[in-house]
């Protein structure tokens, strides 16, 4: 409620904005006001009183202090100290008594901070988003997941095992086993990192939480190669999107085999042509529509200059068919992971800022 003086307060303050030259319906939404009831103020009640009742209501049925106590000594008793509220009413009713309804019983119990699981189960746990990351460079930052290939025996699988440089999208590292284990992960990044040339500490990997992936034996590599490990909340897939995005991109391929894998082999000799295509030819659309491997090798900004150059020439000669300007070209410098929403769009905006200077 606003007392008298701080309703002239509000209204000379919103007058002297006005007269200033801001508009009025700006001015009333930084002090908080809605334009109708500054209308209201102007029309004659600016000096009235707030009528607005002041006394607390207790409703005629409430419980007394004495019946909310007994509330919480049944809830709290051998008997139903396990059990919800949802439980303990109908057990009460069977008994022929009648203390509260389920709904009663469960403010009480929210007034008291009991509100809480009563079973000896393990309480739900607040999951925080993973740190944001970025990339500028290949091999700053990987990530890897695990996907099933089906196999000509019904419910067994082979397990393609995918690491993905995110700033270049190249798939720096594969293969596929028949089982799912972080030894079988450790031995193909311990490859990756040698193929590679990767220092300690150049890389950050991430993943979810798959028992390959924090087994003891793949973290023990982890912390002996100097890599140091990001994880994703447990069942959110969106934590790791790159690497969900890849296994879409690969399974809906037209080449994609509609029948079972017959054995090992054939699975890897279809994943060898499978990953030459994906790093070779594919156009990536994240990237500028460069393959994962001209960008890996730093190839694509000459590309993209190019393509720009030629566009740009394009317009100069048939200006008319462009209304704008033309194709954006320009490369993407960063890539995020599970970024800070209020971070990255400051991020994107200044870059933008800054490629338009250079562009001018």
């Amino acid at each position: 409620m606003t007392s008298l003086q701080q309703r002239q307060n509000l209204i000379d303050s919103l007058a002297e904005a006005t007269t200033a030259g801001a508009r009025q319906d700006q001015a009333c939404a930084v002090l908080g006001l809605s334009p109708r009831t500054v209308q209201r103020w102007q029309a004659g009640e600016v000096l009235s009183e707030d009528r607005r009742p002041q006394r607390q209501y207790t409703p005629l049925h409430a419980l007394t202090e004495s019946e909310r106590a007994e509330v919480l000594v049944v809830a709290n008793s051998d008997e139903f100290a396990d059990c919800p509220p949802s439980q303990i009413v109908p057990r009460l009713a069977d008994q022929g008594i009648y203390l509260a309804s389920e709904s009663t019983f469960y403010r009480i119990l929210k007034a008291a901070k009991q509100l809480k699981h009563r079973r000896s189960e393990r309480p739900s746990q607040s999951r925080s988003k993973p740190r944001a990351l970025s990339a500028t460079t290949p091999n700053q930052l990987y990530s890897w997941d695990i996907t099933y290939l089906p196999t000509t025996i019904k419910g067994q699988f082979f397990y393609l095992y995918l690491f993905l440089d995110l700033f270049s999208r190249q798939v720096v590292g594969w293969q596929v086993f028949e089982a799912e284990s972080s030894e079988c992960a450790s031995a193909l990044l311990r490859d990756i990192v040698q193929c590679e040339g990767l220092l300690p500490g150049q890389v950050i990997l991430h993943s979810d939480n798959g028992s390959p992936m924090k087994g003891a034996t793949m973290l023990a590599t982890l912390q002996r190669l100097g890599i140091m490990p990001s994880f994703s909340r447990p069942a959110v897939s969106n934590d790791n999107p790159y690497s969900e995005s890849l296994f879409k991109t690969l399974k809906y391929r037209p080449q994609y085999p509609l029948k079972p894998f017959a054995d090992l082999r054939s699975a890897r000799e279809w994943v060898t042509d499978l990953v030459c295509w994906y790093n070779q030819e594919h156009r990536h659309s994240a990237i500028g529509f460069v393959t994962p491997a001209q960008r890996h090798a730093g190839l694509d900004e000459m590309l993209l200059a190019q393509r720009k150059t030629l566009y740009e020439a394009a317009r100069a000669l048939y200006p008319r068919r462009w209304s704008k300007n033309t194709r954006n070209w320009n490369r993407i410098h960063t890539v995020h992971l599970n970024p800070d929403h209020a971070e990255t769009q400051h991020k994107t905006t200044q870059e933008r800022t800054n490629q338009n200077k250079i562009t001018a």
